[in-house]
């Protein structure tokens, strides 16, 4: 499995993307928001990369913030199901939270300093369960609203030419 990493700090980067990589993740990282962006220009041209099955992203980073490309991310029909977690230093009002999560699709924001590693594995594989889970009881959901709403035909015997006296 692939996990994007997007941390504008290279000892955050470098020491995340090196967990991934013991954790059994194979880590896409970049140090700014403009080079996803980019490669989010990439991914709808279909000159990209596959799609991460996680996305772990800063907020503040030089170029494009965690949020506006999470927001972006969730256009694409790609990213539907993919969990984005962003991560701050900054303390955010419980209202900003909510904020980024409804409006840009962000299933997680955790704060910095992040937690032991283990933690953070736990956490992260959690929120990727939780993610695939919902998506998987939506995708339900819909076949049967679907099937439900599909009118049932009736099939009339076929007429052998005589008709009954």
């Amino acid at each position: 499995m692939k996990w994007l990493l997007a941390e504008d700090e290279a000892d955050i980067r470098n020491l995340l993307a090196m967990m991934f990589q013991v954790w059994g993740y194979q880590p896409v990282a970049y140090e700014n928001g403009q080079k996803v962006w980019d490669w989010l220009d990439q991914i709808e041209r279909g000159t990209g990369d596959s799609i991460p099955d996680l996305v772990l992203m800063d907020i503040r980073m030089p170029g494009k913030r965690g949020n506006e490309l999470a927001n972006r991310m969730r256009t694409i029909e790609a990213f539907k199901e993919t969990p984005i977690v962003l991560m701050t230093a900054y303390t955010l009002t419980e209202g900003e939270r909510a904020q980024m999560m409804r409006e840009d699709g962000v299933d997680r924001i955790i704060s910095k300093p992040l937690p032991d590693f283990e933690q953070l594995r736990e956490l992260l594989n959690k929120v990727h369960h939780e993610k695939k889970t919902t998506a998987a009881a939506s995708a339900a959901d819909v076949a049967e609203v679907t099937s439900a709403q599909t009118p049932e035909t009736t099939v009339k015997p076929e007429s052998n030419g005589s008709e009954p006296s």
